[in-house]
């Protein structure tokens, strides 16, 4: 990549695109479409009215597989908070530079270079929603219906340290247990209350103990709140916890689990309920996904590296639904969700190599 391909990169990484900065989001998103148009590229725009829009790049078709590259325009910090581009001889610095506008460039100057040397592209289309950062609330319906639409997915997030290719992510849900109890007088009326707090302590334990390491299973409550004062005998109290998992077995297990929590009460006169829900399924390795690297090991005669990883990506929507994924094809960087966010120059020249080979393979019918 050249002083300009860098220059391309600092104009999107300058704008600031958090969540929930609607303006940023789509003035990044209208340069990628202005981009992608002159590759060939239909753009079929999902509008939203409080977070960016959601932008479907569509390539002409012809006989063979479909590929869907995915990615996300969003980015985690706030206007002011962190801002901003610099590079010295070997790294990028800036909002989103690995996590994820520099995997969205990789993805685009690949199929500039696909376009260059085959004069159109088939079969290959981008999506590129505006709010994985915050769980992909809106977007993962979208993303989960697009997706049946095509045979393999590529996604953009960061490669690993020595260019590894992710084909594992762990499933997480969020949940809440409210309970209620019964307000009392803490010294003249004890025995007329029902603790909501004690009985919060009695579920934290439970739920706690249903982590299993060995298995990739954790179940953290990481938020605790009740009560209205040391003379009063608390009336509620809220759990907020996460779970995560590495198998559909294991979510199972955990959420039945869970119910039995909620239904058993160690404190007469509490009650307590549930809401929240799984954010994103496991990604978790298929012989689909295996025979997808199998294929691209022997088309570019390499060992492909992969990994696994406890962080959840877009990747986890698609893969759940039983589309042969493969994420990490962006440059290899570190810091993200940090004010030291970086990617590696040479990361950039090597991932956008690849990906041109193997989505020329793609375009060309021979997957």
């Amino acid at each position: 990549m050249d002083k300009h391909n860098w220059n391309e990169l600092k104009r999107i990484i300058e704008i600031n695109s958090w969540t929930k900065n609607k303006a940023g989001v789509d003035a990044s998103g209208a340069i990628f479409a202005e981009w992608m148009e002159a590759l060939g590229y239909t753009l079929q725009r999902h509008p939203r009215g409080e977070i960016g829009d959601h932008l479907h790049f569509v390539s002409p078709r012809k006989e063979g597989k479909k590929l869907l590259l995915l990615g996300h325009l969003d980015t985690v910090f706030p206007p002011g908070d962190f801002e901003g581009y610099t590079e010295d001889t070997a790294w990028i610095y800036g909002p989103g530079v690995c996590d994820m506008k520099g995997g969205n460039y990789v993805a685009l100057q690949a199929l500039r270079r696909l376009h260059a040397s085959h004069g159109a592209i088939f079969n290959i289309d981008m999506l590129l929603v505006s709010d994985e950062e915050t769980g992909s609330d809106d977007s993962k319906y979208l993303t989960a219906d697009l997706a049946e639409n095509y045979d393999y997915c590529m996604v953009f997030e960061a490669a690993g340290p020595h260019d590894e290719v992710v084909i594992g992510r762990k499933g997480v849900g969020t949940f809440f247990i409210d309970i209620t109890g019964q307000a009392a007088h803490a010294g003249n009326h004890y025995s007329d209350g029902a603790d909501a707090n004690l009985e919060a302590a009695h579920k934290l334990q439970a739920l706690v103990a249903l982590t299993d390491l060995d298995q990739g299973t954790t179940v953290n409550v990481g938020q605790i709140t009740g009560g209205i004062g040391a003379n009063t005998i608390s009336p509620t109290a809220r759990l907020t916890f996460e779970l995560r998992y590495t198998s559909p077995q294991e979510r199972d297990r955990v959420l039945a689990a869970v119910d039995e929590i909620i239904a058993h009460t160690h404190v007469s006169g509490t009650t307590a309920t549930l809401s929240g829900d799984i954010q994103r399924d496991v990604m978790a390795p298929s012989d689909a996904q295996s025979h997808f690297i199998e294929q691209i090991n022997t088309l570019c005669g390499i060992t492909l590296p992969t990994e696994k990883r406890g962080g959840v990506s877009d990747a986890n929507i698609v893969a759940s639904h039983g589309i042969p994924t493969l994420d990490g094809w962006g440059p290899f960087g570190d810091g993200d969700h940090t004010v030291h966010e970086r990617a590696a120059k040479q990361s950039f020249r090597d991932r956008i190599e690849l990906v041109t080979e193997i989505l020329g393979y793609v375009t060309e019918g021979r997957f």
